[in-house]
């Protein structure tokens, strides 16, 4: 700047000419605070776009994708009035979530199933939260180039990745992006308080709960924020005044910060009530769902030794983001050392910010904030088998890297001669997380790279050992994947996904015995999950022992009478026995729910020529044949129900049709000299 300060002063001609044209040295410039806001949200924008981007040439992984979109045929047919009200009554994932519903429906009208649209809905919302977390820590602080180091961190850190690149976790990025919006509209209410702008915050608060349970601590951290940055706790008046010292507090001044404290939180009623609402349901979604941790299997003592784990987990991982999986084992064996550890950090912490809480408040509400936004998922009411996870550290690591970048930036405050330092601390933090996180990224390619990376970096990840196996049967290499199906087992005998997927992949393999074993006891593990009566129905069908299969495919139906293609299979089960006439109805139903599927007019065409149904089933065989008109298996269909129905010269038709399109159809060859023979006039 001091150079281009000495140019301006010679004038505008301050060089010489080039072929006799002046060169022109425009004044120095600076950028205005709000031009300089508007180059970092810029900047933390592209550099979140630029790491993510290869996220838009991945796929969908195999764990929780499927329920979530690929085979979820409410999301799949985009945005309808008949998903709208599926959304707002599916507890589906074992959570009430319709906003996130709503988001992969809109993303499957725009985009089909094409992945990498999918991951850059994720993306473009990660980096709209990076902006708004700028502008919200700015916003109360004023302070520019902290606000976007906090920014940053956020955007960058490998921790969140998981959230950005696991299609299924669009609800961490979506119910944030309402979090951070009710940080904003909340910040505008204390500063102008009004009706309307309370109640902006009490909606943007309700998305965020039917994006993800997880927001439910909103409430909480507004509290920390009434006490900082906002004070409205009114401690200027009391004894926690600095300037006054602790011994300068009265009786009164406490009774002013507690009727205050009260007010404050009677505000707070309207955001706990729909908290304890969605509590409610989260818990009756859970049960119904059956992830919800029992006593029996998850004690106390255990769940509050993973708690206290967990935390310590976080905390390294935040500063040495290594071995980072989409899966941790849950382990009934916690070392001591990690026990007390986690407890030592959070009392020694907590105590020491409660020594500086006059001088750096901050420090106490960003710790609390982290510590507080990670209870709902910290496993003292355990939901899932997961011991814990890196997506659940996406909301409440903003408070951590408040209190970091606060606190070291306030640490070399104290050491002027070492301020130079802060620049190339920050830079190489930045550059750490960018380096981590560009690796961490490239393992969410595919189901390959992402469950093999898991199997490298945990221990006993039966998880990652299913997610293995099925990857490799999508690649045809079931004789691989029974291997890792066969590990999944052996961890955890009694998971039932694992004995599902050995059962299928040993029946492929044509071991039918262990096959059926497997799905037996699946089925027993979880006997009110429709889809596993289904599979092992499926396979009962294909060993012959459509008796059994047709018990399983009715036990479906009393569980899930939607469920797809299970009227089809009983139809088919109910066939395979000759009781064509019970079939019917089956084939009726699966061509309502299917009404453009040829395959299954087909079956049911044949079902009804098989009970002497001539006339119907040749309604269902032309319906095919407008699906499919050179389908040769319709004509014949078509032929013999004319045929039965006594309608030669149209069946005739029909028969050379299909010996047109086949001309070695031994059946249809058949049928048509049969007719011609009592009926040598068509010729």
């Amino acid at each position: 700047m001091a150079a281009l300060d000495m140019l301006a002063d010679f004038g505008k001609t301050a060089l010489p000419p080039i072929n006799g044209e002046p060169i022109l040295i425009m004044p120095a410039t600076r950028l205005t605070a709000t031009q300089s806001r508007a180059v970092i949200c810029l900047g933390l924008a592209l550099g979140t776009l630029l790491l993510y981007w290869p996220l838009t040439h991945y796929d969908f992984t195999n764990v929780d994708d499927p329920r979530f979109v690929t085979e979820n045929n409410h999301v799949r047919a985009g945005l309808t009035w008949a998903g709208v009200v599926w959304a707002f009554h599916s507890v589906y994932t074992e959570a009430w979530q319709p906003v996130t519903w709503f988001s992969h429906m809109l993303d499957c009208q725009l985009y089909g199933l094409n992945a990498g649209r999918h991951h850059l809905t994720s993306l473009l919302i990660h980096m709209a939260n990076t902006v708004l977390l700028f502008l919200w820590v700015y916003r109360i602080s004023k302070a520019t180039w902290r606000s976007a180091l906090v920014a940053a961190l956020f955007a960058w850190h490998p921790l969140h990745v998981e959230s950005v690149a696991w299609i299924c976790e669009r609800k961490d990025v979506l119910c944030t992006l309402f979090w951070l919006l009710a940080l904003h509209a909340y910040t505008g209410y204390v500063r102008r308080p009004g009706v309307a702008r309370f109640l902006l915050v009490v909606i943007l608060y309700a998305l965020g709960l039917m994006s993800k349970p997880m927001v439910i601590t909103l409430p909480c951290v507004l509290l920390l924020l009434d006490f900082w940055p906002f004070n409205r706790f009114g401690l200027e008046w009391s004894g926690f005044d600095p300037q006054r010292g602790a011994a300068a507090a009265t009786a009164q001044d406490f009774r002013v910060v507690f009727k205050k404290a009260g007010l404050l939180l009677a505000e707070k009623m309207p955001f706990f009530a729909l908290g304890l609402g969605m509590t409610m349901a989260t818990l009756y979604a859970e049960r119904s769902g059956s992830s919800l941790g029992s006593l029996g299997a998850y004690p106390l003592s255990i769940r509050v030794s993973n708690a206290l784990a967990s935390y310590l987990s976080y905390l390294e991982n935040t500063f040495w983001p290594v071995n980072l999986a989409f899966f941790y084992p849950y382990s009934f064996h916690i070392p001591l050392s990690a026990v007390l550890g986690g407890a030592l950090l959070l009392l020694l912490w907590i105590g020491c910010f409660l020594a500086r809480i006059r001088q750096q408040p901050y420090l106490l509400v960003g710790w609390l904030w982290f510590i507080g936004t990670l209870v709902p998922t910290i496993g003292l009411v355990q939901f899932c088998i997961q011991a814990r996870a890196d997506r659940y550290t996406y909301l409440p690591s903003m408070g951590l890297f408040i209190v970091l970048v606060w606190g070291v930036a306030e640490l070399f405050e104290r050491w002027p001669a070492q301020k130079r330092w802060r620049p190339v601390l920050a830079c190489a933090a930045l550059l750490g997380c960018l380096g981590f996180s560009s690796v961490q990224i490239r393992y969410w390619e595919n189901a390959l790279t992402v469950s093999r990376h898991a199997l490298e970096v945990t221990e006993d990840n039966y998880v990652a050992d299913e997610s293995l196996g099925r990857a490799l049967v999508a690649i045809h290499r079931t004789d691989l994947a029974t291997n890792f199906f066969a590990e999944a087992v052996r961890i955890s005998p009694g998971w039932p996904q694992g004995q599902f997927n050995l059962g299928i992949a040993l029946s492929v393999m044509h071991q039918t015995n262990d096959s059926l074993q497997h799905l037996d006891t699946a089925v027993k593990l979880v006997p009110g999950e429709a889809i596993g009566h289904e599979r092992y129905a499926e396979t009962l069908l294909n060993y012959g022992r459509s008796e059994e299969a047709i018990r399983e495919f009715r036990t479906v139906l009393q569980l899930d009478p939607g469920f797809p293609k299970a009227q089809l299979n009983l139809g088919l089960a109910l066939v395979s026995v000759h009781r064509d006439a019970e079939a019917v109805p089956c084939f009726a139903e699966a061509a309502r729910q299917q009404p453009n599927d040829a395959e299954v007019r087909f079956d049911l065409g044949s079902a009804l020529l098989n009970a002497h149904q001539p006339d119907q089933a040749a309604e269902q065989f032309a319906a095919e044949l407008k699906l499919t008109p050179n389908e040769t298996k319709a004509h014949y269909g078509l032929a013999q129900a004319l045929q039965q129905s006594g309608k030669f010269a149209e069946a005739v038709a029909q028969y050379r049709e299909a010996l047109r399109l086949t001309p070695d159809y031994h059946e249809a060859g058949v049928g048509l000299d049969q007719i011609l023979s009592a009926h040598p006039e068509l010729k």
